[in-house]
């Protein structure tokens, strides 16, 4: 068939950002707040409700010392930069950590129902690698409880919200973001938007592994085509994976249930995490967590389904916290637990093993949230906020509950900075139809070919070699075979049969899209981990074990070619804490 151009007339906004999770609805709600005369849109390839910080549980960070007076955000910010094996700009961690009480405070005030003390204040529990109790919580449902506030409160503001619309492009001219091109879900209509500024918050990319707690619209689109515009991410090499995946089905089994006194244990019944981090047991970093969980297994004491030794997962068993403290405390963990297995963990112990759950690196960024084109540049007009982005807080590793304070303290703080940066700022100009036309012959393409690969024939074989060649562990012999295997995978994706030939509500179109950007973020990732020739963090080289400051204290940049990628280094941001030897 032939893709139906239709042309309708360019939309213009003071403000457009693309992504309606946390970052870009507190970002959208910061600009309202500060200028309430600017026009604010905000674009969502789902329902903003229905966006993966929706399924953040654990809490959200921040020193306001009501389980534990001596807390401090010193404190806070060296658990950070430590957690993060040192590759956190520090400048980057003190806004974010002296900053968390006052967000904090300010999402109560909007009418998140935090859970609470008995005295009455807002209830903090202990999170893995901080030394206080200062994780702010809403049971297990955080990101849902504050996610729905703030789009309640941008619904009042009069926000307009584009659901169900994907963006293909960022119109991006000679060092200046001018707009975006999308393709509406519905009924295949294309649109640009152009804009003074153009923010990205469009999550993670998750679904680039095959198995991981991220939703299936976690897929790297805004990371992509920021790659695709020539843009560099930064520090793609580091992957979060999650120690407490629901196996087999990946699902996240939130750090809380550990905060709360879940146990770690092996085949033998013993608390293993004893061995690997003895001063914070289940409570060390994730990275470290994961690692030991993996080392377990490949020594023969994991678990199998039928509770023998030598299986694929181990168990965390949280019985000994008995049915009431579960059941107001973790409620949701045991839901998907009870739905997805049949587990009932107040009396059996939960199957789990690492899952893909968080990007650290992203689009790199300021302070402010502005994109930089290089370690000394930045690009007018484009900016970016959440776990899309790279500020970098969170370096080789983020510790748990850091990700929703970063979402809402950049998001914040990136939405002022853009309310600033327009005020005296033209609309730009642009040819709205050469760029239609440009989407039209880009989404044709995905009609025409006859080949014979569906799309989740070939996105299975993509992501489970990502999963196979970049994991827990790495060795260059092992991602130098897996980055000629993404090579061959990616020269099948113009064999792809689209097997919807229409263009009302066609999610194979959204799906070819968003393979495509997998495809770019994975090469990334990869190339970037094999250049790292040392351990930190989350990026665990078996080859080169150890951490080595003289030669990779740096961040890496990388640009995205179909020829290839190339690299660039960046340095770290060091003020308060010097590096030294991490442990727990």
């Amino acid at each position: 068939m032939t893709f139906a151009l239709q042309i309708p007339f360019m939309i213009d906004h003071d403000v457009i950002i693309i992504g309606g999770g946390l970052a870009g609805s507190r970002a959208a709600l910061e600009i309202t707040r500060k200028a309430p005369h600017l026009n604010v849109g905000l674009v969502a390839k789902t329902h903003p409700i229905r966006s993966h910080s929706v399924a953040a549980q654990g809490g959200i960070a921040a020193t306001l010392k009501n389980a534990d007076p001596e807390d401090s955000w010193e404190a806070h910010a060296f658990d950070t930069v430590k957690g993060s094996d040192y590759l956190a700009d520090q400048d980057a961690v003190e806004i974010l950590t002296r900053e968390a009480p006052d967000v904090v405070i300010d999402l109560e005030r909007m009418g998140v129902l935090f859970s609470r003390l008995e005295s009455g204040r807002i209830a903090q529990r202990a999170f893995g690698g901080h030394s206080h109790n200062r994780t702010c919580y809403a049971a297990d449902k955080t990101g849902h409880a504050i996610l729905h506030e703030l789009i309640c409160n941008l619904l009042a503001k009069g926000v307009t919200i584009y659901d169900e619309w994907y963006v293909l492009r960022l119109v991006l001219e000679n060092g200046e973001a001018k707009g975006v091109v999308m393709y509406r879900l519905l009924d295949g209509q294309l649109q640009v938007i152009r804009a003074k500024a153009v923010m990205f918050a469009t999550g993670g990319y998750g679904r680039a592994f095959n198995t991981t707690s991220n939703d299936f619209a976690s897929t790297g689109d805004g990371l992509a085509m920021t790659a695709i515009a020539g843009l560099p991410l930064e520090d793609m090499e580091f992957v979060q994976f999650h120690p407490t995946g629901l196996y087999p089905v990946g699902v996240l089994i939130s750090e809380a249930v550990r905060g709360e006194g879940a146990y770690l244990i092996n085949s033998e019944g013993d608390r293993f995490m004893a061995t690997y981090a003895p001063s914070r047991m289940e409570l060390a970093p994730r990275d470290i967590t994961s690692r030991a969980i993996t080392r377990e297994i490949r020594a023969g004491r994991g678990i199998h389904p039928d509770g023998s030794a030598g299986g694929p997962f181990v168990y965390l068993d949280l019985r000994h916290m008995g049915q009431a403290k579960i059941m107001s405390r973790v409620p949701f963990c045991w839901e998907e637990a009870h739905r997805l297995l049949g587990i009932d963990a107040v009396h059996q112990p939960m199957p789990v093993r690492p899952t893909v759950h968080y990007s650290m690196g992203g689009i790199p960024v300021n302070t402010d949230g502005q994109v930089r084109s290089s370690a000394t540049d930045l690009v007018e007009g484009f900016f970016a906020a959440g776990e899309a982005a790279c500020v970098s807080v969170h370096g080789a590793n983020r510790l748990g509950s850091n990700s929703l304070l970063e979402c809402v303290v950049y998001g914040r703080r990136t939405g002022a900075a853009i309310a600033q940066y327009v005020q005296n700022r033209k609309l730009p100009e642009l040819n709205e139809q050469q760029y239609l036309q440009e989407a039209k012959t880009q989404l044709q393409a995905l009609f025409d070919p006859t080949g014979t690969y569906r799309i989740g024939q070939l996105r299975q074989h993509y992501q489970d070699t990502m999963t196979e060649y970049c994991g827990v562990f790495r060795t260059e012999a092992v991602m130098t075979e897996g980055i000629a295997k993404l090579k061959e995978l990616q020269a099948l994706y113009g064999q792809i049969q689209l097997g919807d030939r229409g263009t009302t509500w066609n999610t194979e179109i959204i799906e070819a899209l968003e393979l495509r950007s997998l495809m770019i973020v994975g090469e990334m990732i990869l190339t970037s981990a094999l250049n790292r020739q040392e351990s930190r963090g989350s990026h665990a080289r078996e080859d080169y074990p150890n951490r080595d400051d003289t030669t990779f204290l740096h961040h890496t940049l990388a640009y995205y070619s179909p020829a290839g990628i190339d690299l660039a280094q960046m340095p770290v941001t060091i003020t308060l804490f010097q590096p030294q030897e991490r442990k727990y």
